[in-house]
């Protein structure tokens, strides 16, 4: 079971080592740094939900032991527990470390990803330490995408890059970090190392805790397996990084982190040979219109495939028009053909509880959308290793939907909601449509935007980024009337989107 650990542990040590000493360390003292905060990240992940098991005990003993020396080397579990050292430990993952932040201030100076391959590295020690147990606790997964969340914020204020941005290249940051060395340097004699910068005489007590803000694919019915996919799949951290580059949706991200983590531990254990819980794919979407959902399914399939739960990854768009028929008997035969086109991918269907209203037969009656639900669930169950469905609409009526029939809720036991953006949000993606069409909105247009959401109704059907999206189209339009009338118009008369060209167009669409 420490075997995941070690290894994460080992590709931490190398990785932050070599970004220590082009960081100007001396490679004998980045050495000691870096396995001091592998060993104190180590800690904090088991501690994170308070519950330090006897496997996780031993993985700690058996990871730190040979690389921080005595007293550690040698202790046995029962000396672990009485000293203490793992009791508070997860308070060093509430906020960025002194290494972490020395790393940040060192690409600040050079423009360079250090940190990023420290978040990348570290995170991927916390779900080995999550996947030592049979069952990785919510509570540890929920540390993880904390973690990371705290770290990516701390990039961010600091001014720095995550793969989102690309380079002007169009790579995605600086080479891939070195492979392991052969050897690691010995330690010192007599030194244990310590983040918090002491060196202990004995084990009780150490690390001295400072406070902190808290903070493979399965055969078909054939006995076939999927195809394999012609290209490779994506980096996770490439995928995540789009996702958090989404405006807005931040219980959305955390969720999705959260199903990330997930497949990431279940995936550890099932490649080490180890017993893994099986947890179902599927999910529901709730949330208005024009809240992201389509955009985060589509993320969802890559994440999927990255972490090999799916082979490819694609994503199947329907509705209730694309699974009932209007005659007896065609409704099953038009879901078999849709769930066929989705596996080894997904399969979103928008506004899913449509299937199963109305009443009577025939076209548009609710027997027929009940067949097509009835027919779903038997074939998620004929393809669970081929197929994720993921359901979408508003949150009362889903819950109907979900409650239509009894395998419905046992396949889809996670809900993620994605709120209505605020005005804020909104502004900022109708800012982010305008520079990524070449034209930019005056100070004054974006007041007359943000005075024209104020005052929009934000009931049930109102359009969210569909209807910012709309309405920056309809602007374009208006400004295009404006600029037409003159004879040789400027660069800036070109590209800024003036308050009266945002009234112009919301008096048309009235």
């Amino acid at each position: 079971m420490t075997a995941m650990l070690d290894t994460a542990v080992d590709r931490f040590v190398a990785i932050v080592t070599d970004d220590l000493v082009s960081a100007g360390t001396p490679a004998d003292g980045a050495w000691t740094d870096a396995v001091a905060e592998a060993v104190a990240l180590t800690a904090g992940f088991i501690d994170a939900d308070v519950h330090h098991s006897d496997g996780e005990v031993a993985a700690f003993l058996s990871v730190a032991g040979p690389r921080v020396g005595p007293p550690l080397q040698g202790a046995s579990p029962t000396d672990l527990r009485r000293s203490g050292m793992l009791t508070g430990a997860r308070a060093r993952l509430g906020r960025p470390s002194d290494l972490a932040r020395a790393l940040l201030a060192a690409d600040r100076r050079d423009d360079g990803d250090r940190v990023w391959r420290y978040l990348q590295a570290a995170v991927a020690v916390g779900h080995a330490v999550a996947a030592v147990d049979l069952e990785p606790s919510q509570v540890e997964l929920d540390a993880i995408a904390r973690f990371r969340q705290n770290l990516l914020a701390a990039i961010h204020d600091a001014g720095g890059s995550t793969p989102d941005e690309r380079r002007p290249d169009g790579g995605f940051f600086s080479p891939r970090p070195p492979p392991l060395p052969s050897a690691p340097p010995p330690v010192p004699a007599g030194r244990l190392p310590d983040v918090a910068g002491s060196v202990p005489e004995q084990l009780n007590g150490w690390p001295p805790v400072t406070p902190a803000r808290a903070a493979g694919p399965g055969t078909d019915a054939t006995g076939q397996r999927p195809p394999v996919p012609t290209a490779a799949p994506e980096p996770l951290s490439e995928v995540l990084a789009e996702l958090d580059a989404l405006i807005g949706l931040a219980p959305v991200k955390a969720e999705v982190q959260l199903v990330a983590d997930l497949l990431t531990v279940q995936r550890l254990r099932e490649d080490r040979g180890l017993t893994s819980v099986p947890t179902s794919r599927h999910l529901v979407f709730t949330g208005n219109p024009g809240t992201g959902k389509t955009t985060v399914a589509r993320l969802v399939g890559r994440i999927y495939v990255s972490l090999g739960a799916v082979a490819r990854g694609h994503v199947v768009e329907t509705d209730r028009a694309g699974l009932v028929a209007g005659y007896v008997g065609q409704t099953a035969a038009k879901v078999t053909e849709v769930v066929t086109s989705a596996l080894d991918g997904v399969l979103l269907i928008d506004e899913a509880y449509a299937l199963t209203r109305g009443s009577g037969g025939g076209a548009g009656g609710g027997d027929f959308g009940q067949e097509a639900v009835d027919t779903l669930v038997k074939l998620m169950e004929d393809h669970r290793d081929r197929l994720v469905v993921i359901v979408a609409g508003s949150p009362e009526e889903m819950a109907d939907f979900i409650a239509s029939n009894p395998g419905l809720s046992s396949r889809f036991p996670r809900t993620i909601h994605f709120p209505d953006y605020p005005t804020s949000e909104l502004l900022a993606i109708a800012t982010h449509q305008a520079d990524r069409s070449g034209y930019r909105f005056t100070d004054d247009g974006l007041s007359a935007l943000q005075t024209h959401l104020d005052a929009t109704d934000r009931s049930r059907g109102f359009g969210n980024g569909r209807e910012v999206r709309n309405l920056f189209e309809a602007t374009l339009a208006t400004h295009a009337q404006r600029v037409v009338a003159v004879a040789e118009p400027c660069d800036e008369l070109l590209t800024e989107l003036t308050a009266a060209d945002v009234d112009a167009a919301v008096a048309r669409a009235g």
